[in-house]
């Protein structure tokens, strides 16, 4: 594996360990998330936006995990399948607090160097 793959399996656990992981993208970060059951018009997230939306997730989780599925990479790409689930600290629609959301997730993950400049959600919700 290449150290941008072995970037974006730290990222995740950094992420699921709800540490900043602001230390893993350019200044110029864009991430974007397109339409899904959570942001029915996707969103287009800079490096304040990501912070707040950090801050935002860890009120409304308990905690979350990423399994990896798949891991792709090429040149200063690196694509994932992943599972994601996070735990409700807050009900949301059918789920109480405790209840386990789940989701299907492909990430597309663009280079600078070592640091992640572009990032690409596709998240697919198991129905809640």
């Amino acid at each position: 594996m290449s150290s941008r793959g072995l970037v974006v399996r730290n990222y995740l656990k950094a992420i699921e360990a709800r540490r900043d992981v602001t230390g893993f993208y350019t200044d110029d970060i864009v991430q974007e998330e397109f339409p899904n059951a959570l942001s029915p018009n996707g969103a287009t997230r800079e490096m304040a936006d990501l912070k707040a939306a950090a801050k935002r997730g860890q009120n409304v989780l308990r905690s979350e995990t990423y399994e990896i599925v798949t891991l792709l990479e090429a040149n200063d790409m690196v694509a994932c399948e992943l599972i994601w689930r996070g735990v409700l600290a807050i009900p949301l629609k059918s789920l109480q607090p405790g209840d386990t959301l789940k989701a299907r997730f492909a990430a597309f993950f663009e280079f600078e160097g070592a640091k992640i400049r572009r990032q690409r959600n596709y998240d697919c919700f198991d129905p809640f």
